[in-house]
């Protein structure tokens, strides 16, 4: 007899983020969290997500243990001006929520952060308490469709697993100015994938691997459009297919990893081309 997806259990594979030679200025939560960040510019590299030195994937940083309640929020960027392919765990700068550079030893002293690029980042994490992480990026297929007039064809099996999840916010202009923020919210909600129109793709999300899935699914969803319409119309996925896709979507299911699985087999590809983002 065939297994159902529900009857399988989500089994993980070892732990890919081992802690390592961990820089004595860095608490184990923190750097955990660099290493996982890390690995995620790595992988956006790989799959060919950056955006020369631009774009950005910010985490926000677990909060101390000793830390009270009106201990501000702080995040990890990547240092203004490297590639995403030369980040790694100790580069990573660590910000505030005004996207202003706390002092880590050793760390900010070599590398600036791009302030602007952070206004997005910052009006999300600042609205939205679920919102740990927040991807953005510029793939030619995703602003393709972000500047299309319909957006998302729901067309597709990667668009039919996002029904009720995608946003949209129209082009304002070069995001750097903060009074963009309250509207930018109002138009998220509590939609995970976002169209910036004219722009880019963005995904946020409670934990770096789910964020990435929703990121990953969207991107693949504008890539299969942008290849399906070149050829003539297209055959939209009925409404009730598609809330059953997003029902039993596995990027969003915590009993298989939500994106956990796919993001440690992903950390793996990178860790075999260049082990260089642990350090």
């Amino acid at each position: 007899m065939a297994l159902r997806s529900a009857d399988l259990p989500f089994a993980s594979n070892a732990p890919t983020l081992a802690l390592g030679d961990r820089p004595a200025h860095f608490g184990a939560d923190e750097w955990t969290a660099r290493l996982q960040l890390a690995a995620c510019y790595r992988i956006a590299a790989h799959l060919g997500w950056s955006e020369l030195i631009y774009n950005h994937i910010t985490l926000r940083l677990p909060a101390a243990s000793d830390a009270g309640a009106d201990e501000p929020a702080h995040f990890l960027i990547n240092p203004f001006g490297l590639h995403y392919g030369e980040v790694c765990a100790s580069n990573l700068v660590r910000i505030d929520l005004q996207g202003r550079v706390v002092d880590n030893p050793g760390v900010t002293k070599r590398w600036p952060v791009n302030p602007a690029g952070f206004t997005v980042h910052a009006a999300i994490h600042a609205a939205l308490p679920d919102a740990h992480c927040v991807m953005h990026i510029h793939t030619t297929a995703g602003m393709a469709v972000a500047c299309s007039q319909g957006g998302l064809s729901m067309s597709n099996f990667y668009a039919a697993q996002l029904h009720g999840k995608v946003a949209y916010h129209d082009f304002e202009g070069i995001t750097v100015h903060a009074d963009e923020g309250p509207r930018l919210i109002a138009a998220i909600g509590d939609k995970p994938a976002v169209i910036l129109r004219n722009h880019g793709l963005l995904a946020w999300g409670d934990t770096l691997p789910r964020t990435l899935g929703v990121l990953w699914l969207l991107n693949r969803a504008c890539e299969i459009q942008v290849a399906s319409q070149s050829m003539g119309p297209v055959i939209p996925v009925p409404d009730a297919v598609q809330r059953a896709c997003t029902r039993d979507a596995l990027q969003f299911d915590p009993r298989f990893g939500a994106g956990q699985d796919v993001f440690d087999a992903l950390t793996r590809q990178v860790d075999r081309i260049d082990p260089g983002w642990r350090a």
